[in-house]
């Protein structure tokens, strides 16, 4: 059983996803409290450590052969203020780069948005990835679309993997498995939840929320799942959207039909969470937080996948299944 440990975890989407490809999460870590009882509702199995990570010793987190995570994304995003690495958050990279440097894993997986290979951010991209290799390892990364995978949404991401260099392996990123003409639609992901879709955020919308077009139908993939309630996409049988000026649009009227964001059930969907995925926290923003935050879950078992093709080809290690007991 190989033994993983998962940091930046948030609510466990990448670590179900390697979860279900067969490693076994051990110990995990975040700074935010507010997830614990999701967490830890979730992946019962495994000990979580609520604390940010400049506060853990390389030496208080267990020996393992995986570490997974993805460090806060808002540093690095389009959408936000782009400080990167003078921003505290983006500066955890490198307590990342120490915890590798320290513990030598057999290999990592690191996932962040899609602006951290921007031109405004590359540079110091490139230095997080020479850092990770002067810690010996073999560094891919790769931006890759959720929808690829079997995930219906629209979502660009960047993975890091590093394979440690002694091990004579090359880490070969999954490939698609869905592409035009098959993508995992909206109707294909909720629509059976049209009669009960559970729990769902109220309120006005922002002349931000409306500057652009925020609904999809249901034969397309959705827009990228956000971390807040507030900005939450339109549920696929609202009203349609039109635009009528510059960053400025508006619901068709249709008595038919009512304007409504996504509830949370149907956002966990999206993010191929299953329905047994206890969201836990409170207020009802918390779980829209968490979710927006998590990385598919199916994307995540096919980028964890293909690193277990990769270490079991050289019989690096033993795969079985972890214990769900």
């Amino acid at each position: 059983m190989i033994k993983t440990v998962a940091l930046f975890a948030g609510c466990g989407g990448l670590d179900l996803g390697f979860e279900n490809a067969g490693f076994n999460i051990i110990w995990a870590n975040d700074n935010n409290k507010k997830v614990a009882d999701t967490y830890r509702a979730n992946h019962q199995n495994t000990e979580l450590v609520i604390k940010s990570l400049v506060d853990i010793k390389s030496d208080e987190i267990p020996d393992c052969d995986i570490i997974i995570g993805g460090a806060p994304c808002q540093s690095w995003s389009l959408a936000g203020a782009m400080k990167g690495k003078e921003d505290s958050r983006g500066q955890l990279f490198y307590e990342y780069v120490r915890i590798i440097k320290d513990k030598k894993p057999l290999a990592f997986v690191a996932e962040n948005v899609k602006g951290i290979i921007s031109k405004a951010h590359i540079d110091s991209f490139n230095e997080i990835v020479e850092m990770f290799k002067e810690c010996g390892y073999i560094v891919s990364y790769k931006l890759v679309n959720a929808k690829d995978y079997g995930v219906p949404q629209d979502r660009e991401r960047v993975f890091i993997v590093g394979i440690r260099d002694n091990l004579g392996v090359n880490y070969e990123f999954p490939k698609p498995s869905h592409g035009k003409g098959d993508y995992i639609t909206l109707e294909d992901s909720i629509g059976d939840l049209k009669d009960n879709p559970g729990e769902w955020m109220e309120g006005s919308f922002s002349p931000m929320f409306m500057s652009r077009n925020r609904r999809r139908n249901w034969d397309e993939v959705g827009f990228t799942v956000q971390a807040s309630g507030r900005q939450t996409q339109i549920h696929p049988g609202s009203p349609e959207m039109q635009k009528i000026d510059k960053d400025k649009w508006i619901f068709k009227e249709d008595n038919n039909k009512k304007v409504r964001r996504m509830s949370v059930r149907e956002c966990a969907r999206i993010q191929t969470f299953p329905d047994s995925f206890e969201f836990r926290g409170n207020p009802t923003n918390e779980n829209y937080k968490m979710i927006g935050n998590a990385v598919p879950v199916k994307l995540a078992e096919a980028v964890a996948i293909s690193l277990k093709t990769c270490l079991q080809n050289r019989n690096i290690v033993d795969f079985k299944a972890p214990d769900t007991k």
